[in-house]
Formats: structure tokens, C-alpha cells, sequence
């Protein structure tokens, strides 16, 4: 068919892929939506959203993954971004499985469906003991999610981000313990 898109991950709904410089403007759609990013303290400007592009891009590229773009099936448009990222905890660094959806998009399982692949993911393929995500104290719905993932929380620390300090959660899930 001629279709030359490598897919990372497959579920029954969605595919994942890396994000490309193509994305800018869905990505936008989710990144400067003020309510979707409630949890970062604020919409992010043309100039963030780029920013954060590129860190994904990046992180492709030395780690060979990162935040991936989630694409509905149905009808192909990305409609959020999920994935496995090395992220700071304290002193140390972890396996973060992150996810952000387009406001539209929420509470249609969409979010957990996406989750739990990069879970298995990070298991079967990265070969991580545990992975977590990391969530802010006033985020019940990306909560939910983690819940759903089979975590619990293991810890707290308050995060200083864009001017705020804001306390949040990690809830994690060891590979033994998930299935």
C-alpha cells in the first residue's frame, strides 16, 4: 500500500509513532489548550511547543524513545502523545510512562489504552523492573489512568515548574506485579 509510517506500538484503537516536525500544529492543538495543560501551570507559546518537539526528537535519538505521537486508527489524526521517558525523581532517575491527550479525546479510554502498551512496552522491550508516573497532586484524572495501569503510589515531591511549586505524585508498578 505503500504506506511508509513505522509504527512503534498497536492497540486495538490507536498507533504510536514518533513525533516529527509535521506534528507542530496537532501537537499545538494539545500543548496551548489551557485547560489540557492545567497540570503545567498554563498553555505553552509557539516557542515551548517547539521546545518540547525537539526534546522528544531528541530523546529518540538517545535513548531510542520518548513520548510517541498517538494516532486514532478511524481516521488517522494524532490525537495525543504517550510514551516511555528517563525522567528526574529526587537523586535519581526512572522510567516514566507519560501521556497527554487532546481535550476532545478525553474519557474515551483513549489515555489508558495508549498506557498500558507503553507499560508492556517498557517491560517486554526496554527490559525496566519497574516503570511510574509521575503526576501532580491535583490531577485526578491522569490518576485514574496510572490506577488503571496497575500503580499505586510510592512516593511525593513537590516540583519547582515555571514559577510554581507543585507538589505531585508518583505512582509506580513493578514488572513482576502488573499482569
Amino acid at each position: 500500500m505503500g504506506n511508509t509510517t513505522e509504527y512503534i506500538l498497536e492497540t486495538e484503537r490507536l498507533y504510536m509513532r514518533e513525533m516529527k516536525q509535521g506534528d507542530f500544529d496537532a501537537l499545538s492543538r494539545i500543548l496551548q489548550d489551557e485547560e489540557t495543560m492545567y497540570a503545567y501551570n498554563g498553555a505553552f507559546n509557539d516557542a515551548e511547543t517547539q521546545e518540547w518537539l525537539d526534546r522528544q526528537i531528541g530523546r529518540y535519538r538517545r535513548y531510542g524513545f520518548g513520548l510517541w505521537a498517538v494516532i486514532l486508527k478511524e481516521n488517522g489524526e494524532m490525537i495525543g502523545q504517550c510514551g516511555v521517558t528517563v525522567q528526574p525523581w529526587k537523586d535519581k532517575e526512572v522510567l516514566e510512562v507519560g501521556y497527554l491527550l487532546r481535550r476532545d479525546c478525553w474519557h474515551k479510554g483513549f489515555a489508558t489504552e495508549a498506557a498500558q502498551a507503553c507499560r508492556d512496552h517498557a517491560f517486554d522491550r526496554l527490559n525496566a523492573d519497574e516503570v511510574c508516573s509521575i503526576i501532580r497532586d491535583t490531577n485526578t484524572a491522569s490518576q485514574r489512568v496510572a490506577q488503571r495501569n496497575g500503580m499505586k503510589v510510592t512516593d511525593r515531591w513537590t516540583k519547582h515548574y515555571r514559577g510554581v511549586d507543585m507538589p505531585h505524585l508518583m505512582f509506580s508498578v513493578k514488572k513482576d506485579t502488573q499482569r
